[in-house]
């Protein structure tokens, strides 16, 4: 379950992240690829528009770790990644982007 998510996309519906300030539990359209830029791997988690609270906080945080759900069912766990970047997708929703 902890291996590095390949190009395809996953899709969930609860995200519980943990990051190196707090956990929280993210509902709704996720998803979960590996991307390769550059010449690294990277995960790029897609989040629905979160509390502001919780944005602020992902956005600020140094490292996180996330288990990716459908239907209760555990699809993904991460391992700790490095936060490379945070950006919103033209539909509002967050992109994290992150590396071992």
């Amino acid at each position: 379950m902890s291996s590095f998510p390949g190009p395809r996309p996953t899709h969930g519906d609860v995200a519980q992240l943990t990051t190196d300030t707090t956990s929280v539990t993210i509902t709704g359209s996720i998803t979960s690829q590996g991307i390769l830029r550059d010449g690294r791997g990277f995960v790029e988690l897609t989040l629905p528009d979160a509390d502001p609270q919780q944005r602020r906080d992902l956005e600020r945080t140094q490292w996180y770790q996330y288990e990716l759900y459908r239907s209760s069912a555990l699809l993904y766990s991460s391992p700790q990644l490095t936060l490379s970047e945070t950006r919103r997708a033209s539909d509002g929703a967050m992109v994290v982007t992150g590396s071992p």
